[in-house]
């Protein structure tokens, strides 16, 4: 996705950047905490209300983080507590895995070294970019946290997601919804992907910085989002009208995806309050569900930039 280099890699946090730091030689340097175990600080996410259900059912998995900048970004966010960070041991420097190194020293997270082989034996994805990361799993929020406006006053900018079980797919609407400035994300708990190393790695770090809830239904979920005020807009190809003509994107607002093939589902798009589609140019009828998902986000994202 455009908008920020290199999956983001010279993004500001707190209002100053964080420059890599480089060593002299063609290795990278090992840094001074290696060895020591400790937990990077961490904000403390709020529990999820109601239902009771098992910490199993809580979790939305992401325990284990592969690829350079996703790593990186879990690092940077310390939302979470990050256990270990493991690298192959053939690896040569570069300024993103330097500054890997120096962010777990700063946070006292052991840092350990793997041969070539046993490091390929621990990983889930392809090409995990020699760098894998062992954390705390990710806790969703109520979903009633994303039907209120932010501190800010932003209002809620939601993005739904019926049934998307491909992960890659899964991590690339995550990365695209982060940087359309999307307020929350509503997963089913069954039938669905959550965060797996594949959705991680493609998502390049977004899962750290997006607001997510698990519920039981989507139906009765989107029931409460009208209640709550938020538009439900469904995206599907025989929608009732297209997208740039969505009268509803400045108000709070919910993009309601479907799966890849079987789109949206009948309850789910029954619920809905209005139903669109992409206009489409060429001889293909239909998007890839994560490029249809960054249309629709970014057409969103413009309308709310350009609201009084």
């Amino acid at each position: 996705m455009s908008g920020r280099s290199s999956g983001g890699a010279n993004r500001k946090r707190g209002g100053s950047s964080r420059a890599p730091s480089r060593s002299g030689g063609g290795k990278r340097r090992r840094p001074a905490g290696a060895g020591q175990r400790g937990t990077t600080p961490v904000r403390e996410p709020g529990a999820t209300s109601g239902g009771g259900g098992s910490k199993r059912e809580s979790s939305l998995g992401g325990e284990q983080v592969e690829g350079r900048h996703a790593v990186r970004e879990l690092l940077l966010a310390g939302s979470r507590r990050t256990r270990e960070v493991i690298l192959s041991g053939d690896l040569d420097s570069a300024p993103i895995i330097d500054d890997i190194i120096d962010l777990a020293d700063e946070h006292k997270v052991t840092v350990r070294e793997l041969s070539r082989g046993r490091f390929d034996s621990l990983t889930r994805t392809e090409g995990a970019q020699g760098v894998v990361a062992m954390a705390a799993p990710i806790r969703p929020v109520d979903l009633g946290e994303l039907l209120v406006n932010d501190i800010d006053g932003t209002k809620p900018f939601l993005m739904v997601l019926d049934g998307i079980t491909d992960p890659g797919n899964l991590g690339a609407i995550l990365r695209t919804a982060e940087c359309a400035g999307v307020t929350g994300v509503v997963l089913p708990r069954h039938r669905a992907a959550h965060i797996t190393p594949t959705v991680s790695k493609a998502a390049a770090g977004a899962i750290e910085h997006l607001r997510m809830s698990v519920v039981g239904g989507l139906p009765s979920a989107m029931s409460t989002m009208r209640e709550a005020g938020v538009w439900t807009v469904g995206l599907d190809a025989g929608g009732d009208r297209v997208i740039h003509d969505l009268p509803v994107a400045d108000e709070p607002v919910a993009l309601v995806l479907g799966a890849e093939g079987p789109g949206l589902s009948r309850l789910v798009r029954a619920r809905c309050d209005t139903v669109v589609s992409i206009p489409l140019q060429g001889v293909l009828d239909s998007l890839n569900v994560s490029a249809a998902a960054a249309v629709a986000c970014f057409e969103v994202t413009r309308r709310r930039s350009s609201s009084p």
